[in-house]
């Protein structure tokens, strides 16, 4: 894609999937309007934002498409995954639950998109370390076993824990 009428040169489309109330909102919100929001409502099926980042000169616009982690909007948030050049796939590290369910969100992932589709696990809220519930460790074992990219983080500080 030329640069032409618009600002950046390329666009990709990455998804935020993962439980509910693991923070995905939340997230999405600090990375593009650079706030924490404390009271995050449920995404009711898909939220959408963008950001234009710069990488070797080159501008780029990143789609980040919010899934709803209710498994009553599942069937509607699939169709999402569909083109998707990144997936975030998000779980609460004080919710040993939402660690437990990787698994079903990853098959989803890879069975929904492209194999070529790099998928991030992202251990949010590493700013409540105090009540920590799924360790660095296992975490990471778990991204690496399975190919994954992996680091925890904090919506609300807008820190990269590690």
């Amino acid at each position: 894609m030329s640069a032409g009428p618009y600002n950046y040169s390329y666009i990709f489309k990455y998804i935020i999937i993962g439980d509910m109330g693991v923070g995905k909102s939340c997230l999405l919100h600090q990375f593009t309007e650079k706030k924490f929001m404390a009271d995050c409502p449920h995404t009711i099926g898909v939220e959408f934002g963008t950001r234009i980042i710069e990488v070797s000169g080159q501008k780029i616009k990143l789609q980040i498409w919010d899934t709803a982690g209710q498994e009553r909007f599942r069937a509607v948030t699939r169709s999402y995954y569909r083109g998707a050049a990144g997936a975030l796939m998000v779980y609460d590290i004080t919710r040993r639950s939402t660690y437990n369910h990787l698994s079903s969100w990853l098959t989803d992932t890879r069975n929904l998109t492209n194999p070529s589709t790099v998928i991030f696990l992202i251990g949010n809220k590493c700013d409540l370390e105090g009540q920590r519930d799924v360790t660095y460790e296992e975490a990471s074992k778990f991204a690496e076993e399975n190919g994954l990219m992996f680091v925890e983080a904090s919506a609300k500080t807008c820190l990269l824990c590690q």
